[in-house]
């Protein structure tokens, strides 16, 4: 397997970053041969437009690939949302890995999308369904629950053809089913290096009683460490465990001890058939660049193949 290491800005570290330090950050993970840059999304709080970002990164850059952890797809017309991802993909020249979700359990993400979460999944594979027609052919017409288009063809097409490869995040019974049915990927987060195997077993299972396929590259997970010397915020931790509906330890989903807790972390789960990571700090450190230096010699060349 061909492991790759991207970095990422979540939700709270990313709400933090002012412009001219996620340009330094952008620009670092380009220069420094970071695989990918990965930006999560929320409607409430401070986080950028994640779609904002990706096409700031197709102009920034010319090498590092970039995507969303994850793009919330209830909520968004498909057909706009199909053309803005395919343009991204066209000015990144075939840069863009799009991972989709249903977003946060908050209900004020809910009311700010205006989805009922009971239609979340329905919406979700229906949309998705519908982009991935969008993406590759011409002439489509789809007459769903949700969505109606009649002799629709949408450009410009992406770069990657027959069209972008779909990855999905989540870990729950549901999410397994949609990533078997529909998904080319899956990045979970907050999942344990332990149930990473038997819950990539299930979605190859699944995936075979849908008639498809899912590349054994195409199997990763986000992970969250703290920088070298910082402990978490006891109130991080129990934010952490809440992500969980069953008890876990939250440092069995986040990686401690800075670079070298990181690499054990992401050699337990490449031992359980992951090889591509999206690796995230839960609190800033004190020197962005010299942070992803450090981990990208102690984390990810050690690693990468």
């Amino acid at each position: 397997m061909k492991v790759r290491v991207g970095f990422g800005l979540g939700v709270g570290v990313g709400a933090q970053v002012d412009g001219d330090t996620l340009w330094s950050i952008i620009d670092a993970c380009e220069e420094q041969g970071w695989d990918s840059m990965w930006f999560s999304e929320r409607v409430a709080g401070g986080l950028p437009d994640v779609l904002a970002l990706m096409a700031a990164v197709a102009g920034r850059t010319r090498r590092l690939k970039f995507g969303p952890s994850v793009l919330v797809v209830p909520g968004r017309n498909p057909v706009l949302l199909a053309k803005e991802l395919a343009t991204i993909d066209v000015l990144s020249n075939g840069r863009l890995v799009p991972a989709f979700g249903l977003g946060s359990d908050a209900a004020r993400e809910h009311e700010a999308f205006g989805v009922e979460r009971g239609e979340r999944a329905g919406r979700t594979d229906e949309a998705v369904e519908l982009m991935k027609r969008l993406w590759s052919e011409d002439n489509v017409t789809h007459e769903g629950k949700y969505f109606t288009v009649h002799d629709l063809t949408v450009g410009p097409k992406p770069v990657q053809q027959p069209g972008m490869d779909v990855w999905f995040g989540g870990h729950s019974p549901a999410a397994l089913r949609r990533v078997a049915r529909l998904g080319d990927g899956w990045l979970p987060s907050f999942v344990t290096a332990a149930e990473f195997a038997p819950k990539a077993d299930e979605i190859r299972k699944l995936a075979a009683d849908n008639g498809r396929h899912i590349d054994d590259e195409h199997y990763g997970a986000l992970v969250a460490y703290l920088p070298e010397g910082m402990d978490p915020p006891e109130q991080l931790l129990k934010l952490l465990a809440a992500t969980r509906k069953d008890p876990v330890d939250p440092l069995d989903i986040v990686a401690a001890g800075g670079p070298a807790g990181l690499r054990t972390r992401l050699e337990q789960f490449i031992d359980q058939g992951a090889s591509k990571f999206v690796v995230l700090p839960l609190i800033p450190p004190t020197d962005w660049i010299a942070e992803l230096a450090k981990l990208r010699e102690q984390v990810c060349l050690p690693l990468e193949n």
